[in-house]
């Protein structure tokens, strides 16, 4: 029998489960938001560190799941917005909204148990080179 036979089938198994981690979906696309209204896209970058972790998001009144290489947008009305992850810790990014387009981060982090998952706003234009490289998170 090859020897060579358990490694092969051990990197072909790890190239799916590789591949099978990252948010399947349509390139990055303009959110249309109704007049009076905040768009917040969150999106995390791809990385293979915590890929398997897909912590629920909050903003305002929504939640979603937002894998590796993915992203969401949340529509909120003008005003006070509470955005927050949940993992063994909590984290959270306060927004006083305008109508316009806000940016968040997530980053997966080292924790005790699990990863810790951390929000960050990011400047326009650093946003939109790394939104670019992400997929819509299909509701």
């Amino acid at each position: 029998m090859n020897r060579r036979l358990p490694e092969i089938v051990l990197g072909a198994a790890l190239c799916f489960f590789v591949i099978a981690c990252a948010v399947q979906g349509s390139p990055f696309e303009r959110a249309q938001v109704p007049q009076g209204n905040a768009v917040i896209y969150v999106y995390r970058p791809y990385s293979y560190f915590g890929s398997l972790l897909r912590p629920s998001v909050t903003c305002g009144e929504e939640t979603a799941r937002v894998g590796p290489g993915g992203y969401r947008a949340f529509v909120v009305p003008a005003g006070h917005v509470l955005c927050n992850v949940q993992t063994e810790t909590t984290d959270e990014v306060e927004i006083d909204a305008d109508p316009r387009v806000y940016y968040i981060r997530e980053q997966i982090g080292w924790g005790i148990l699990t990863g810790h998952a951390h929000l960050d706003p990011i400047d326009t234009d650093e946003a939109q080179a790394e939104i670019q490289k992400c997929c819509v998170l299909e509701p």
